[in-house]
C-alpha cells in the first residue's frame, strides 16, 4: 500500500460523512465527487465497506431505490449522530493537520 493509500484509509469515514453534508447520496455518486476533489478512484470494494461501516454505527441511514432504467441504488443520508461526529473527528483532524503542516513547514516544505 502506498502512502497516499494509507493516509486516505485513515480519513475516508470523516471524508464519506462530509460528503453527505449536502443531502443524500449514493456509492458511485460519493466515489465521484471524492476523485473530483483530488483523493483518486476509490473501488466500490473500499467505499463500500466504509459505508456499511457508518450505517451499523448509527451514523448513515440507508434506503434502497429501484431505478426506471439500470439497476436500484442504495441512497445515503448523513443522521443527527454522523454529524456530531463529523463535527467532533473533523475538528480532531483539522487540528492533526495543522500540527503536521507546522512540522512539516519547519523542515522546509512548504
Amino acid at each position: 500500500m502506498d502512502r497516499r493509500a494509507s493516509w486516505l484509509k485513515g480519513v475516508l469515514d470523516l471524508l464519506v460523512l462530509a460528503s453527505l453534508t449536502g443531502g443524500e447520496s449514493y456509492g458511485y455518486a460519493i466515489a465521484r465527487r471524492l476523485d473530483e476533489s483530488g483523493f483518486g478512484r476509490i473501488r466500490g470494494g473500499t467505499l463500500y465497506p466504509v459505508l456499511n461501516r457508518l450505517e451499523e454505527a448509527g451514523l448513515v441511514d440507508a434506503e434502497y431505490r429501484t431505478a426506471e432504467k439500470g439497476p436500484g441504488r442504495r441512497y445515503y443520508v448523513l443522521t443527527d449522530e454522523g454529524r456530531a461526529v463529523l463535527s467532533e473527528q473533523g475538528a480532531a483532524w483539522m487540528e492533526f493537520d495543522a500540527s503536521v503542516r507546522s512540522v512539516l513547514e519547519e523542515g522546509g516544505i512548504r
